[in-house]
């Protein structure tokens, strides 16, 4: 599958990750493009999607929410549009993603303490549409979200080392005589 970005939008993404609030003349600084080549591309990863909306990240624990819990729900069949609107309306619900497997949807709450957690826990069971949950308590943060390294992976050249291979031949399928001389892509005959 292509990247939906080259090696520019990489350069000028990872400027984005490092400083958030960039002015586009700091970027265009940065990358080493003009401001006008900049905005353009701005505009063109807002468009395709690649880049969302700007938001600062704020701390729950600044804000006298210090636990962080996922729950994972069981969602009765056709209820789950209905249950993750009615999610939505619980201010402590932070993010809800659609899931395959056991669980229909994992849900990531903050809570004051453990009595709040019960709280907030209870309020998701008592979802009309809601089956089953189960909470994990965060215990530590031990990465945080970041996007450069996978950026640098997705728009760094391909090299030997990371080029695909093209693996042994299909079944019924004899190596070319270049293969078996021990030269990939040459034949004995030349």
């Amino acid at each position: 599958m292509r990247t939906p970005i080259d090696a520019l939008d990489g350069r000028l993404l990872r400027a984005l990750t490092r400083d958030p609030r960039a002015t586009v003349v700091a970027l265009a600084e940065e990358v080493g493009l003009t401001r006008n080549t900049v905005q353009a591309r701005l505009a063109r990863l807002e468009e395709r999607g690649v880049l969302g909306t700007f938001e600062r990240r704020i701390d729950p624990a600044a804000l006298g929410y210090p636990l962080t819990a996922y729950v994972t729900v069981r969602v009765v069949q056709r209820e789950l549009g209905p249950v993750a609107a009615a999610l939505a309306q619980i201010p402590e619900v932070l993010e809800v993603q659609g899931l395959s497997g056991e669980a229909d949807l994992l849900v990531q709450v903050v809570a004051r303490d453990a009595d709040d957690l019960y709280r907030i826990a209870g309020l998701l069971l008592a979802t009309e549409g809601v089956e089953r949950t189960t909470t994990s308590l965060v215990m530590r943060r031990l990465v945080d979200y970041r996007m450069t390294p996978l950026l640098e992976r997705i728009t760094e050249p391909v090299t030997e080392e990371r080029a695909p291979t093209a693996g042994p031949p299909a079944p019924g399928r004899r190596p070319s005589r270049g293969a078996r001389a021990g030269r990939p892509g040459r034949s004995r005959r030349a």
